[in-house]
């Protein structure tokens, strides 16, 4: 399969990559019928995806399984009314039928929304408004599915916009008894909790969305004419995290999925029969780099772990069991990993190993290694991108460096005055797209064509991420734009201070942020949560601020210090510095 898109796929070193990686995209192409339907085809019996959750709950599917179901439910989808460039908004954690319901949403054209099970009512209203989002499947939670219907009651009584949503179905829970009603559930819950206005709005049907696509013909044709898709089209929304702002509505084509040949081939370094687990919740991006496209094109099976709470020990034997061979997770995951016992585990199945979503602290880069063996090797990219920046197996990791450009993007790092950084110097993280646009790049901001150049204007899409460059090439992560703090004249980066930080052993995790100060304009605040046996007591602080002057330039230290019992996140596990710097908006 690989073979189809690219015309060399082994390379003998980095330079030998960057300078010769090429990627063939075929005219109207659709990732359910080149790729899924093709290795259904080639080789149906082909373990595609294995699933399992906290609970005992197992199943595999194969590449034939994942062409049945997803024809089927393409075919449940259409008799519900839904047709090309309809929005579907997937609110399906990490259940398995996630898969067929985003391939079979590709198959008609379609647009996807993946979100997460976290949404309130007004975020369910904002991204249906903003979208125009025609039907929504979501977990069969009480919970969910009353904030859905709070949503739509709350739309259905504004009259200045006319309500688009017209299909509601859940998933049912392979453990949910047979005749249990998650849709009454809801509609209690809703009606206990909804304001007294809303209690009276007639709302749309729920319906069983397993019993919809048992029940459908496994029979779908590929659409043509105007009903096909071109790769231009849209096939995927993603509302970004917002760590900062209301979240925005990233673009994505049918191309798309051919960009993560870069991110499941030459980073995460999947394998023809290989099992890749990559930790996030479909409802992030981070599903679309290690979840579905890239690691099926290179013949991998994606391996699921579903759970609500997240306990290391259980992960880390559930790894063991499958014998996952490709790993790719967030550094909060690996930092809760080392704080178990890992001789008692046996990693001999795993081969490689990958992180990305935040800086990776060397510290636990180091620990890391010394109990498995493995050097995580770090890559970074956005939501609007794919693997833009990766340590590629060429070449040797540098704990904390986010590595080198990939393929088919022009990094550079830029002054405020637009010219280019010398070496050691900080400054913006840009491409460059005035000779190519990179395979899988975002194709603006949905309906915001102001906020699209905003970011994207002169042929240069600024990612606002600042880093500097060693005498390698390699680049080092400093912070966002707004992140970075200045005080008493210098600028200090979060990330070197965080890393200071967790270098003490009661430091579970850390976010360094700015506050207001009327003397240094803004001093330094280390927001901590710590690690188990350790206690908040002042005397901590002082041993945690002269570990930083000690660690790192005695500038950098953080001033103030507060413990909490954990941090501001997005769904995707990033660290929400904003809402901690808004709760410190009135400090002195």
């Amino acid at each position: 399969m690989l073979e189809r898109f690219l015309s060399k796929t082994e390379f003998d070193s980095y330079e030998d990559f960057y300078a010769n990686f090429s990627l063939t995209i075929p005219e109207n192409f659709n990732f359910a019928f080149d790729v899924v339907d093709e290795l259904a085809a080639a080789g149906g019996s082909d373990r595609a995806l294995v699933w399992c959750d906290e609970k005992g709950g197992e199943a595999v599917f194969s590449f034939g399984d994942m062409k049945r179901l997803s024809d089927q439910a393409a075919n449940a989808f259409r008799a519900a009314g839904i047709k090309k460039g309809d929005p579907v908004m997937l609110i399906l954690k990490r259940r398995h039928e996630y898969w067929p319901a985003l391939l079979g949403l590709h198959k008609l054209g379609a647009i996807a929304i993946p979100a997460t099970h976290l949404l309130t009512p007004k975020d369910i209203v904002y991204r249906c408004r903003a979208a125009d989002v025609a039907g929504i499947v979501c977990v069969d939670e009480p919970e969910v599915i009353a904030n859905i219907d709070e949503a739509e009651a709350k739309m259905n009584r504004d009259t200045e916009n006319k309500p688009t949503l017209r299909f509601k179905a859940f998933v049912r829970s392979v453990h949910a008894p047979a005749d249990s009603d998650p849709a009454g559930e809801g509609a209690r819950l809703f009606a206990e909790k909804a304001p007294p206005e809303l209690s009276g709005e007639r709302l749309l049907p729920w319906n069983d969305f397993n019993a919809l696509v048992k029940n459908a013909s496994a029979d779908f044709a590929r659409p043509s004419g105007a009903d096909a898709v071109s790769n231009g089209d849209i096939m995927l929304l993603y509302f970004t995290s917002g760590t900062t702002g209301m979240p925005k509505m990233v673009r994505h084509d049918f191309a798309y999925p051919l960009g993560h040949v870069l991110t499941a081939k030459y980073w995460q370094c999947v394998k023809p029969g290989g099992l890749h687990l990559t930790v996030a919740d479909t409802g992030w991006a981070k599903a679309a780099w290690g979840k579905i496209y890239g690691q099926w094109i290179c013949g991998s099976a994606v391996f699921v772990y579903d759970y609500d709470r997240f306990v290391p020990a259980a992960m880390l034997e559930t790894i063991i069991r499958h014998k996952v061979t490709t790993f790719c997770a967030p550094p909060t995951i690996y930092r809760f990993f080392i704080k178990e016992d890992l001789s008692k585990y046996d990693f001999s199945s795993l081969e490689y190993c990958c992180v990305a979503g935040e800086p990776l602290n060397p510290e636990i880069y180091e620990q890391f290694k010394a109990a498995t063996g493995h050097k995580l090797r770090e890559g970074y990219g956005q939501t609007e991108l794919t693997i833009s920046l990766a340590t590629f197996p060429w070449m040797n990791p540098k704990p904390g460096s986010m590595g080198l450009p990939s393929p088919g993007y022009d990094i550079d790092l830029i002054r405020e005055d637009g010219s280019s950084c010398d070496m050691g110097e900080e400054g913006q993280v840009i491409v460059r797209t005035d000779r190519r646009k990179p395979a899988g790049m975002f194709g603006g901001y949905y309906r915001d064509d102001v906020l699209t150049k905003s970011v994207w204007h002169d042929d240069i899409y600024y990612t606002g991420d600042m880093a500097w460059r060693d005498e390698d090439g390699y680049y080092w992560f400093v912070g966002r734009a707004d992140d970075v703090i200045k005080s008493s004249g210098y600028r200090i980066g979060p990330f070197e201070v965080e890393s200071a930080l967790l270098e003490h052993p009661s430091v579970l995790e850390c976010a360094v942020t700015g506050v207001p100060d009327p003397d240094r304009g803004t001093v330094v605040k280390a927001t901590v949560v710590l690690a188990k046996g350790w206690k908040p007591e002042e005397g901590l602080k002082a041993e945690l601020q002269n570990h930083v002057k000690k660690t790192t330039a005695p500038y950098k230290y953080p001033r103030i210090i507060e413990f909490v019992e954990e941090l501001p996140k997005t769904i995707s596990g990033k660290i929400r510095r904003v809402e901690i710097r808004e709760g410190d908006s009135g400090t002195v």
